[in-house]
């Protein structure tokens, strides 16, 4: 992975980002790699009773910087959850901004495999705007009938440590039994353990370009 050095992390919501590659964020960012964040929704519509509208907002800005993201480095837009398919021209063009801008060597997003509705339409705008990028999809057991674990990252304790650091930032969510720091570190070690490592995150290869 010494060839990318601009990485950008696609999130249909606040929080998808640190739940489907958080441990990932934290190893390349431990490297030196330039990472970069958007939000695509804070979800208002759906935030819990007795919680500021705003509420997801200042915690993606919490959670992000616990992993190490420059703050000037997250993006976050305000497309209305579980609404994406009505925009998909504006998600896209959103996209192909930030293309232009960033220049990302590697996009990580929503795989193929996510059946939401919001997560699907990151994935197939995200693959039109970075067609000549190289395109990682993150794992959703959660929200996947099955999943192409074609890529596995490795990662140590203390990248699982940050991940599960930031999920914690969300104090909106605790109730999200996915979120929860056994399941993290579990579904890290199944990970691992299909290539003989402690720990890892698996993507889907969507697009692999070797400079």
């Amino acid at each position: 992975m010494l060839m990318y050095n601009n990485i950008l992390v696609l999130a249909p919501h606040t929080d998808d980002g640190e739940l489907g590659c958080g441990a990932t964020i934290a190893k390349y960012l431990s490297e030196g790699k330039n990472v970069f964040y958007a939000a695509f929704s804070i979800c208002e519509e759906s935030v819990p009773e007795g919680f500021p509208k705003d509420i997801l907002e200042t915690e993606v800005k919490k959670a992000t910087s616990v992993l190490g993201i420059k703050k000037e480095n997250l993006i976050i837009y305000k497309f209305k959850v579980r609404r994406f398919p009505e925009f998909r021209q504006e998600v896209l063009e959103e996209l192909v901004k930030l293309n232009r801008k960033i220049k990302p060597d590697l996009v990580i997003m929503p795989s193929s495999f996510d059946i939401h509705q919001d997560h699907k339409t990151v994935f197939e705008e995200g693959r039109r705007a970075f067609k000549n990028c190289s395109i990682l999809g993150y794992e959703f057991m959660w929200n996947n009938f099955s999943f192409n674990s074609t890529c596995s990252i490795v990662v140590n304790q203390e990248q699982i440590n940050k991940k599960i650091e930031s999920i914690n930032e969300y104090k909106s969510q605790v109730k999200r039994f996915y979120a929860s720091e056994k399941m993290v570190t579990g579904l890290a070690n199944y990970r691992g353990l299909q290539i003989s490592k402690e720990y890892a995150e698996a993507f889907e290869v969507i697009r692999w370009i070797i400079p």
